[in-house]
């Protein structure tokens, strides 16, 4: 516990009315969740706005609000603090709440448009093998050594993201890999962490409904490196045309990895097949259990890292040979007949664009390619045909299906997804809205060594519709769907 006036130490104040000394027991943005002695933040969301709630919070034990903008009524016996920006209040409050565990731990972050859990996920266990007790914080999960904790977002809020750094610390955590969102970045949810190192993937079409521009999606992501301390490292991808760009104003140690240019960690392509890589990195030769071009890069991020970490070259290499990805990233079955199933996340035209690239390459000869896609609902509607064009460019057959719909029609999205087709993908493709039975449907048109690609959802374990999640897992429904054609 700490008294408010402690946990307001660097946010910036407009005006305080009450009492600084009272003694806070617990933080939240929640309303429902306030206890007696809570700290409660409004914060203006994109469905609510916390403001609304402040009476209510008041009502069940609140005895002080962070707000930017005071209730016409002030309640006797609270103390307001009057801010500009109630997130990066929550972020500064809830790092000073929990004595700032991010000092306590190596925290690395990892941020672009794809690669993000592929690259935090094998960190995490390339540090586990090599001795060190580790956190994860991940689209798929979080994670402390082996207690998984289910992961609700790609970055907690930034109260919950103290808590479990918090933890870790209690845990002897040394190490922490996280995902960075620009979401999350935009939100200030990772403002007030001190950050060991930060990498960055590749960025491509996507969050505009978010960000509303491509220029404003880049600028978010560059302020992670901006915000950088000049003891921090920053690693980039040099093939990327805005890799070099995420470094240009960064007060960290500039590192970049590349498969085609001169960079300090530099990796070649030696052979791709579905056995796993086989490449050589800064002249060392080593067969990886990851598979394609883009898990190449992913793997060079996490060799720069760890290397950038203080571990040696040979040991890292050797370790990172052995370990698999991240769940729902490329996984793959065969069937008994002989079929290979892909299962991705691949929900971006670009991470779509390589998923398939990387399964053409990886064919033998003139095995089909059939692959079911879809694209969310309430989200950005200018990749759906993007998405859609991509698939029958580099697939045989595809079957647009419904992915998490939400509150939209899943046959409006399909519709959306078709505008614009070319003739020639126009003859690829049909509709199938429910998810399941694409998926059946795929199965049904692969003969042995054909390859049906799952696409879209990867590690998610449910379908959004209307407001609910359904059970659903694909690689579940492509096994069961590979059973009923043996």
């Amino acid at each position: 516990m700490h008294s408010l006036q402690q946990l307001i130490q660097s946010v910036h104040v407009k005006k305080i009315t009450g009492d600084t000394s009272v003694v806070i027991r617990a933080i939240e943005l929640d309303s429902r969740k306030i206890n007696p002695g809570s700290l409660f933040i409004a914060i203006r969301g994109n469905l609510s706005d916390g403001h609304s709630f402040i009476a209510k919070a008041i009502e069940l034990g609140a005895i002080a609000v962070v707000c930017e903008l005071m209730p016409t009524e002030v309640a006797d016996g609270i103390t307001y603090i009057l801010v500009n920006d109630a997130q990066e209040a929550a972020a500064l409050i809830g790092a000073n709440f929990y004595n700032h565990p991010s000092l306590k731990v190596k925290l690395v972050g990892v941020t672009g448009t794809n690669g993000k859990t592929t690259i935090a996920t094998v960190l995490f266990k390339l540090f586990r093998k090599l001795g060190y007790s580790c956190g994860l914080i991940s689209t798929v999960q979080n994670q402390i050594d082996d207690t998984i904790i289910p992961a609700t977002h790609t970055t907690p809020d930034a109260i919950s993201l103290n808590a479990l750094l918090q933890k870790m610390v209690e845990h002897g955590c040394s190490h922490v890999f996280m995902e960075c969102s620009s979401h999350a970045i935009h939100q200030q949810r990772i403002t007030g962490l001190t950050f060991t190192g930060a990498l960055f993937s590749n960025i491509t079409h996507d969050h505009l409904d978010y960000h509303k521009t491509f220029d404003e999606y880049i600028r978010v992501k560059k302020k992670f490196f901006d915000d950088l301390p000049n003891s921090a490292f920053a690693i980039s991808n040099a093939d990327d045309k805005r890799g070099e760009v995420m470094l240009q104003n960064t007060h960290a140690k500039k590192y970049l990895y590349s498969l085609k240019t001169l960079a300090n960690f530099k990796g070649k392509i030696l052979e791709n097949p579905l056995t796993g890589l086989v490449m050589s990195v800064n002249d060392i030769e080593v067969h990886f259990r990851l598979i394609g071009e883009f898990n190449a890069y992913n793997l060079l991020a996490v060799y720069g890292a760890a290397i950038c970490l203080g571990e040696k070259s040979d040991e890292v290499l050797t370790t990172l040979s052995v370990l698999s990805g991240a769940e729902g990233r490329f996984d793959y079955i065969i069937s008994k007949n002989g079929v290979i199933g892909i299962v991705d996340y691949a929900h971006t035209p670009d991470a779509l664009e390589n998923v398939l690239s990387t399964i053409k390459k990886l064919r033998k000869g003139h095995e089909q390619i059939i692959t079911v896609v879809g694209c969310g609902g309430d989200r950005d509607k200018t990749k759906r045909p993007i998405m859609a064009q991509a698939a029958c460019d580099l697939s045989d057959k595809v079957i647009f299906t419904s992915d998490n719909p939400r509150t939209e029609n899943p046959e409006q999205i399909l519709l959306d997804m078709e505008v614009g087709l070319t003739s020639a993908a126009k003859r690829k493709y049909i509709t199938v809205v429910d998810r399941k039975e694409a998926i059946i449907e795929a199965v049904s048109f692969a003969k042995a060594d054909d390859i049906v690609l799952v696409a879209g959802k990867g590690h998610e374990k449910y379908q959004d519709i209307n407001g609910t999640k359904y059970s659903f897992d694909d690689k579940l429904v492509l096994e069961d769907a590979f059973n009923r054609t043996n």
